[in-house]
């Protein structure tokens, strides 16, 4: 079904909902308005979908998760807005624990959620950072020097990814980059 090339305007008879209209196109499913039963979403992989005309998208339209991941983009670079970065599961309520050489010295407990923060909170700096390189007036290549640094500091950072829940809010070196 993931073959037919169906754009906004499409035409589709749906065996339980009737005709309707394709009126929204995403990566994994279509949003389709039904002149009976209203707007529904059908997934691409749904066999049973009859294309009674199919009108092709052009190439050059945005669609809806193109606008979101622009948005989510100028977000982050131009806002200080912080967003929730979550704790893997397995750490949450779990503590780290720093142990001296020297065993007369106490060791040093911290609540993995307060540690967690702290990293965040450096990545969210970095962040900033990047952005005030980014708009400031010194020269193109003191601005490529400066990134290359914090570019390193992501990488020196990756260490500490297995505390995030959602790969996306991971740290991304040089190599991922």
């Amino acid at each position: 079904m993931s073959e037919i090339i169906a754009g906004v305007g499409s035409r589709v008879r749906h065996p339980q909902f009737g005709k309707g209209v394709i009126v929204q196109v995403r990566s994994d499913a279509w949003e389709i308005t039904f002149i009976e039963t209203g707007t529904r979403i059908i997934n691409r992989s749904f066999e049973g979908l009859e294309f009674i005309e199919a009108v092709e998208t052009p190439s050059d339209l945005a669609t809806y998760e193109m606008v979101e991941k622009s948005m989510i983009r100028v977000l982050r670079q131009f806002s200080d807005i912080q967003e929730t970065v979550l704790l893997g599961s397995r750490w949450t309520g779990g503590k780290m624990v720093m142990y001296p050489a020297d065993k007369s010295l106490k060791e040093k407990e911290i609540p993995m959620e307060a540690f967690f923060h702290k990293i965040v909170m450096l990545r969210d700096r970095l962040r900033v950072l990047e952005q005030k390189i980014n708009t400031s007036n010194i020269s193109d290549e003191e601005k490529v020097e400066l990134q290359q640094y914090i570019t390193r500091c992501y990488g020196s950072l990756t260490t500490f990814n297995v505390l995030f829940k959602n790969k996306e809010d991971q740290f991304v070196g040089e190599k991922g980059a």
